[in-house]
């Protein structure tokens, strides 16, 4: 059984809908149990020309499938919540809810398709900001810096602000 960071994002749409069916989704799928999620958090769009916000959280999940096999439970429930990818458009575009693994507990997994620890937590504030609320001390296994450390190193963070209440499912 392996404990998996997943993120959360939505910028489409009842952004906290999507957020809180995902997480329903994810503790409904075999395989998964969640076992606890972050507070929400209202985040202005990283590394995309949009004007919509994001409602972001993360959530602690325990698991028996493999990475790989939980990449495709993430996208099958994003496509179940009407996440569409154009694979021709450049770049990110507005989504319903995107689902990232963060961690997969300390593996380190660089397939063609997949990498964990996912290639840019470090650099976004609405991955740390809730990481920070569920596990400040843990240690990335590639960078070799806890959660704390990676957040203070944020040279231009996005702003990240809470967003009401923690959400218990």
């Amino acid at each position: 059984m392996a404990i998996a960071y997943l993120s959360l994002g939505s910028n489409k749409g009842d952004r906290i809908g999507f957020v809180q069916q995902a997480t329903s989704l994810l503790n409904a799928a075999d395989g998964i149990s969640l076992i606890r999620t972050s507070a929400f958090y209202e985040s202005e769009p990283w590394g995309m020309d949009t004007k919509n916000w994001f409602v972001n959280a993360v959530v602690e999940v325990k698991t028996t499938l493999s990475p790989q096999k939980l990449l495709e439970e993430c996208q099958r429930i994003e496509a179940q919540l009407g996440r569409k990818r154009d694979i021709e458009q450049k770049g990110y575009q507005d989504r319903t809810i995107d689902i990232d693994i963060l961690f997969y507990s300390k593996e380190i997994v660089n397939d063609e398709n997949l990498t964990i620890p996912h290639k840019y937590l470090h650099l976004r504030a609405f991955t740390l900001v809730p990481l920070l609320e569920l596990i400040p001390n843990f240690e990335h296994p590639v960078l070799h810096k806890t959660i704390t450390q990676l957040h203070d190193d944020l040279e231009n963070p996005e702003m990240v602000f809470l967003y009401g209440t923690r959400v218990e499912i």
